[in-house]
């Protein structure tokens, strides 16, 4: 069972936004084609959502291993492997990304999903460690969320949401053109990757939504705009307020023709 605290709490958060990306994910690597058999590494795993969907694309004669930083979040992996029978195709090690604590040439694959932050700092560099644990001819991918619309109606205030700090996060204004994540396409040819692709998957919401899929909603609205009250006007942080709030009567996503999209997007490349 997750633990409590902020920890615990943000566990049951990426929880809930599993219900809207899982879909997602699974097209994303659908498109890889991962070999049957194959070992991988996915690099940043946190609680272990793509860990499972990893696993299920090599097959049972695969093995996926999962790395974080973060105790907590592996405990939960961990758990999450157990109740999917699959703890004898998946393993978790501590690690950091940038870091890897793991031979060269040790997988035929690495997945990473929402960590440009980092990778950022020194794209070439980053992407270089990521390569050097995948054999030749394997590949190495790295998935980010990359837009969405989630206002519908209120076209306005989403676009001056979006023009916040935290709307155009991972960018930040003293950071390099080159360092922004839709760059990825030169992190990957840089750090010594051929054939290097992008491609784009969306993910539908549609309404009426359950309970769950509201909180979901609720939790990808927060992760996009929440904590910027202090960039925009009065009005518009009173009016995110009414719609976005799960509590708030006026909440978005009670609409029973809610309609929202979001867009992640996938940057792999082969090792030479």
């Amino acid at each position: 069972m997750a633990e409590n605290g902020p920890a615990g709490n943000y566990i049951r958060l990426l929880e809930s936004s599993d219900l809207l990306r899982h879909t997602v994910v699974k097209d994303a690597v659908s498109s890889l084609r991962l070999p049957a058999g194959s070992s991988g590494l996915d690099a940043a795993c946190g609680i272990g959502s793509n860990t499972l969907v990893l696993a299920e694309a090599v097959g049972p004669s695969g093995h996926v291993t999962g790395i974080d930083i973060s105790a907590s979040f592996l405990d939960e992996a961990r758990r999450r492997v157990a109740g999917a029978g699959l703890a004898g195709r998946v393993s978790f090690e501590t690690g950091d990304l940038l870091a890897l604590p793991f031979d060269d040439d040790t997988f035929d694959w690495l997945w990473c999903m929402d960590c440009t932050t980092p990778l950022a700092e020194n794209p070439s560099k980053s992407i270089r460690e990521l390569a050097r644990v995948v054999r030749p001819h394997g590949s190495v991918s790295i998935l980010m969320w990359s837009s969405q619309q989630l206002l519908p109606g209120y076209p306005g205030l989403e676009a001056r949401l979006n023009a916040t700090s935290k709307g155009i996060a991972p960018f930040r204004n003293q950071m390099a053109p080159d360092q922004h994540h839709f760059r990825a396409l030169g992190w990957l040819r840089r750090g010594g990757l051929l054939n290097c692709r992008a491609e784009t998957f969306v993910g539908t919401i549609t309404g009426p939504l359950d309970e769950g899929q509201r909180d979901s909603v609720a939790f990808l609205l927060d992760m996009r705009w929440g904590g910027v009250a202090g960039e925009v006007s009065d009005e518009d942080r009173a009016e995110f307020d009414r719609l976005c709030q799960r509590e708030s009567p006026h909440f978005i996503a009670n609409d029973p023709d809610y309609y929202a999209f979001f867009t992640y997007s996938l940057f792999s490349g082969v090792v030479g």
